[in-house]
């Protein structure tokens, strides 16, 4: 029992970042209904501009995540700009190919360009363990999931209560309608995009920190899709809950399989449980169904 108590702890601790992360592709899909097959390069691109702040411009740790997030701004610019204008009306199997084709396009730049730059990412946070009743709790993986927690607090915040959240919610639920009362829905889809890469940058320096650097950070994206899918692609609380559950099921799962089967059972286990929910509940366990008129 002390033994799965452990494993459940860290993987709920593992499901809020997750959560984190996952909220760049939902907030995307919810409000533009594209499905960014990039998340994991755009995290990848994230931590890249942290590090170089961090360890080639010798900037602060605080001033390193504004030149990240400026950066992701600018690229989020460049990618509205250049390739989302063109594509208004077209099958949306184009828009999944051009988010796969900018994926590719990021992790072969970054792999160019970070050849001089060390992947790993530092926090004055302490090492040692919290020791409760002699259940040791990571300090780290602690630490990095009440950031991720206060994070996703901001942004439910901002998506509930700000006028910006309200013209979102407007355009998510209504495109034409949101543009035949006013709204500028290009310029509130930039801010979308310009929100996933701030994400990105908060999520992947935690990620990076408590799981170390390098070009893994890219992998994450595939335990992202099976949370989006099972919580609901637009759907925030239920990204959050199907978030914790995976991150405890993986955790169960590859400390009670892995000695057995020789690892990777906890994405496995994932993977599962994404298909048996597309079999019963195809929409998520809290999106909406949709319902047109034919």
């Amino acid at each position: 029992m002390f033994f799965f108590t452990s494993l459940a702890i860290e993987g709920a601790l593992a499901g809020v970042l997750y959560s984190l992360i996952a909220l760049a592709f939902v907030v995307v899909y919810k409000a533009s209904r594209v499905i960014n097959f990039a998340l994991g390069e755009w995290l990848m691109l994230a931590v890249l501009l942290v590090a170089t702040g961090v360890h080639v411009l010798g900037l602060a740790f605080a001033a390193a995540m504004a030149f990240a997030c400026a950066g992701m701004f600018l690229f989020a610019l460049l990618f509205n700009a250049l390739v989302l204008r063109h594509l208004v009306g077209r099958p949306l199997i184009a828009l999944l190919m051009v988010t796969l084709g900018i994926g590719t396009l990021i992790r072969g730049g970054a792999q160019f360009a970070s050849r001089s730059v060390p992947s790993g990412i530092s926090l004055p946070i302490p090492a040692e363990p919290l020791v409760l009743n002699a259940l040791r709790i990571p300090t780290d993986k602690l630490v990095a999931a009440l950031i991720a927690a206060l994070t996703i607090a901001l942004l439910a915040w901002f998506h509930q209560r700000s006028r910006t959240g309200v013209a979102l919610r407007a355009i998510a639920d209504d495109q034409q309608v949101a543009m035949a009362v006013g709204i500028d829905v290009y310029r509130y889809l930039l801010i979308v995009w310009c929100m996933a890469g701030a994400i990105c940058v908060v999520g992947g320096t935690l990620w990076t920190f408590v799981n170390g650097g390098g070009f893994g950070i890219g992998l994450v994206a595939l335990k992202i899709f099976p949370i989006v899918v099972i919580g609901g692609l637009d759907s925030i609380p239920g990204t959050i809950i199907a978030a914790v559950l995976i991150g405890v099921l993986e955790s169960i799962a590859t400390g009670y399989l892995d000695p057995h089967f020789g690892g990777g059972t906890g994405l496995f286990a994932c993977y599962l449980v994404l298909v048996a929910m597309l079999f019963v509940r195809p929409f998520g366990l809290f999106g909406r169904e949709e319902v047109e008129r034919v």
